[in-house]
């Protein structure tokens, strides 16, 4: 939605300021989080180094979970810094070519309401891209957390899988290798469904045969 709401304000300066930012994404996650770990654990001495949780872990579940947030704090943010602009400046993209399409100017010419032409003249048209980018986008996060999880030495399957590369360890390195092309396997297995529900033109398991 704040790709639509840039869209509305095109030119504006948050729009702008969404624009020049954009290049950050071009960084991965992990690059970031060595500056946010060198700021905010080295210097400032305000949120810890990396791990998942204090040491020792608190017993109480409920300084357990304050602790895995504390924890959490900092990959999530070089994550979000690395993804966050690009992808709202992909989404704000497509909003604008299809706010610019001739039927959108019709449904104006007509006198439609704003938010009746947003939801079906530009929103549904613009979801089947806006889901294929999320999708890459997910896919993009899980090849990069096998670094961003050594960095912030989180325990995770991106570092057992960059341990393993680094020991030769042979059937780890498969195993996670085949996680990683199951993750992909399903993610493109759920476009496919989630095409059929927001495009009318796509129906799953419709072959030429019908016609």
């Amino acid at each position: 939605f704040l790709g639509l709401s840039l869209s509305r304000r095109y030119g504006s300066f948050f729009d702008k300021l969404v624009l020049g930012l954009a290049p950050t994404s071009a960084a991965p996650g992990w690059f970031y989080g060595l500056f946010l770990i060198l700021i905010f654990a080295g210097l400032l001495h305000l949120l810890p180094f990396g791990g998942m949780v204090s040491a020792p872990p608190p017993d109480n579940p409920i300084d357990y979970a304050l602790s895995l947030l504390e924890h959490m704090l900092l990959p999530v943010t070089a994550t979000l810094i690395s993804a966050i602009f690009l992808t709202i400046y992909n989404w704000r993209t497509f909003f604008l070519i299809y706010a610019s399409e001739d039927y959108v100017e019709m449904a104006k010419a007509k006198g439609l309401p704003d938010g009746m032409i947003e939801r079906r003249y530009v929103l549904r048209p613009t979801l089947p891209n806006i889901i294929t980018s999320f999708a890459l986008l997910l896919i993009t996060l899980w090849t990069g957390a096998i670094i961003l999880e050594t960095v912030f030495n989180w325990p995770g399957i991106g570092q057992l899988y960059f341990k393993a590369i680094g020991v030769y360890d042979t059937p780890v390195i498969l195993a996670n290798t085949v996680v990683y092309a199951y993750l992909l396997a399903i993610t493109v297995f759920l476009l496919d469904f989630l095409y059929a529900l927001v495009d009318p033109r796509v129906r799953v398991g419709e072959g030429s045969h019908g016609r």
